[in-house]
């Protein structure tokens, strides 16, 4: 729970709540002209404060991280584990999320800042700790695809208009495994089945992806039906054996048996030299190319893949553009200079063979002058050649039928643990039913009373893991579409204020009642802040005065009392930061 939003700038407006309701809303003075607006007065900057000192990543130069902000800190107070914790985080130092309060029962002790003393932990751990302290997360799982604080979070503190668009993801385009996965675990169904459902999607592409790489020419030696292929490879076996055979049988004269024997020898290591050569040859051309093509990638390379690092891995510590530049030229230095003495190693070896087999060609020369006039020796290399190329195609086919079985097993050992895993899931999900019947009850609890009509939260499991969807009657509208985001979150709120962890909050924008007509949008709130104080759970809502629907509220209902915060644009310090930029 949030007790305190503050920073360390005297134009903030700090901002104190409690248990139950608690309102911030922009208001209209008397003195503001047309051309003012209450938008751009802290409304969604005080959600993005809140975010920030929870572990969020915030881009450069955009939000909070901007140039007019450097300089500030800001601080949020937080009720864990019913000691009073104060979070701290600069702008200028967004990696280090300073703690001030009782830590001595975290399982992650924090670190001391050499340079100011302060307790600290990086912005990783922090979102570790988090995810233990509010939702009971482990702090070894090493899942490849797991529950997150930052996820989950986002759910109880929706940010940004993206985030009000369904109610099962809160930004546009979420992963679907991310979308299951920390939907599953909110709503205490099994979320490791959601996990091995991806697992088994990634599986399944990469099978695809092989067969188009197959289909494609990509992939040697795997083309062709299975049962072409085995046909092939009896064929090619019958031949084999029959030309085995004649080899065996047959004979060279036995007064030649000792030249026929050294020719052979020789043959052999004359064609051992060659290969040999003809390897180096094809390392030394290579070696060479390497050589004139290595070159140091260029800064902006560099730069590119830093970005992209940083989109693909976010939270993970990259070493100094700069040292990585350095490291790479001395890689590239290394390299040439490997490149050159492999190149002389490679000529001076190349020179010595060219030698042998100048020698050996001589000496095989004069005992096959022996043997040239029988013709035994060539009768019997051509009965070689034709073993030898059968025996390469019979390995051939064997390995493409080998290659074909192989992944034809992988598809169908697929299809197999696809729907083992549908069966556990759906077993598993019938054991708990009870949590997501529960669940759908409130859920439906919540539709009946803002709109008189059923509601309805779909919970569902197939081949590919859960399926989420709600629906209101009469829905279609960008209001009533709202209204089933507000039902749902507040279900959350509602049902994690009986665990423990737990977050106990739930925070909307006004985006939450856009479009939302006036009699729904008294409901809605009323039915927050009652639900808020009798399950104890914190709500805050920031609103702008003309969405208050002042005449559609019950006559006991004191909206007023619950503004913590009031926003105005009669002077620049009416806004939360104090100032305009």
């Amino acid at each position: 729970m949030i007790l305190k939003v503050s920073a360390n700038q005297p134009t903030f407006k700090t901002v104190e709540f409690s248990t139950g309701p608690n309102i911030v809303w922009a208001d209209r003075t008397k003195e503001s002209t047309k051309k003012e607006t209450r938008n751009g007065l802290g409304k969604s900057t005080l959600i993005e404060i809140i975010h920030f000192c929870l572990g969020s990543t915030p881009q450069k130069n955009k939000g909070l991280l901007v140039k007019f902000l450097s300089g500030w800190e800001f601080s949020v107070e937080l009720s864990l584990n019913r000691q009073s914790i104060t979070i701290s985080r600069n702008t200028d130092n967004p990696g280090c999320v300073y703690i001030d309060g009782n830590m001595t029962s975290w399982p992650i002790t924090p670190k001391i800042d050499k340079k100011n003393g302060r307790l600290a932990y990086n912005v990783r751990e922090w979102n570790s700790l988090l995810g233990f302290l509010f939702f009971g997360l482990p702090l070894d799982e090493q899942r490849q695809y797991q529950p997150s604080f930052r996820s989950l979070i986002s759910f109880f503190i929706r940010r940004q208009k993206d985030a009000y668009i369904t109610p099962f993801e809160h930004y546009r385009k979420q992963q679907e495994w991310d979308k299951q996965v920390n939907n599953a675990f909110l709503l205490g169904l099994s979320w490791e089945n959601a996990s091995q459902f991806q697992v088994l999607r990634d599986r399944k592409n990469a099978i695809q992806s092989f067969k188009k790489a197959a289909k494609s020419g990509i992939i040697q030696n795997y083309s062709g039906s299975l049962g072409d292929l085995e046909a092939q490879k009896i064929r090619l076996k019958q031949q084999s054996d029959i030309e085995q055979v004649h080899l065996r049988s047959f004979r060279v004269h036995p007064q030649y048996q000792k030249i026929h024997d050294d020719t052979n020898s020789l043959t052999e290591e004359i064609h051992e030299l060659i290969n040999s050569n003809i390897f180096d040859q094809q390392m030394l051309l290579l070696y060479e190319k390497s050589l004139n093509d290595e070159k140091p990638p260029s800064s902006d390379t560099i730069a590119n893949l830093y970005e992209e690092a940083g989109v693909a891995l976010p939270g993970v510590t990259l070493r100094r553009l700069d040292e990585v530049r350095t490291f790479h030229e001395q890689i590239i230095e290394n390299r040439r200079n490997f490149l050159s003495f492999e190149i002389e190693r490679l000529k001076h070896a190349m020179h010595e063979r060219e030698v042998q087999l100048k020698n050996k060609t001589e000496e095989r020369g004069s005992l096959l002058e022996v043997l040239k006039t029988h013709g035994a020796l060539e009768e019997y290399v051509l009965l070689e050649k034709q073993f030898a190329d059968t025996v390469g195609k019979l390995n051939a086919v064997t390995n493409q039928i080998e290659n074909i079985k192989s992944f034809e097993k992988s598809e169908s050992e697929l299809k197999v643990a696809q729907e083992l895993l549908y069966q556990r899931a759906r077993l598993e999900y019938d054991e708990r039913y009870s949590m997501g019947e529960r669940a759908i009850s409130i859920f439906n609890s919540y539709s009946e009373f803002l709109y008189n009509v059923p509601g309805t939260l779909v919970i569902d499991i197939d081949n590919t893991g859960f399926k989420f969807d709600v629906e209101i009657e009469r829905s279609g509208s960008s209001g009533i579409d709202n209204m089933k985001i507000f039902c749902y979150d507040l279900m959350l709120a509602r049902i994690w204020a009986e665990h423990d962890p737990s977050p106990r909050l739930l925070i909307h924008d006004s985006t939450i009642f856009d479009g939302v007509d006036e009699r729904q949008r008294a409901l809605a709130l009323e039915l927050a802040f009652q639900e808020s104080k009798k399950f104890g759970f914190q709500y805050i809502c920031t609103l702008n005065s003309d969405y208050i629907p002042w005449k559609e509220f019950s006559p006991d209902f004191d909206f007023k009392k619950y503004i913590k915060l009031t926003l105005t644009d009669e002077k620049i310090d009416g806004c939360l930061l104090g100032i305009r930029y």
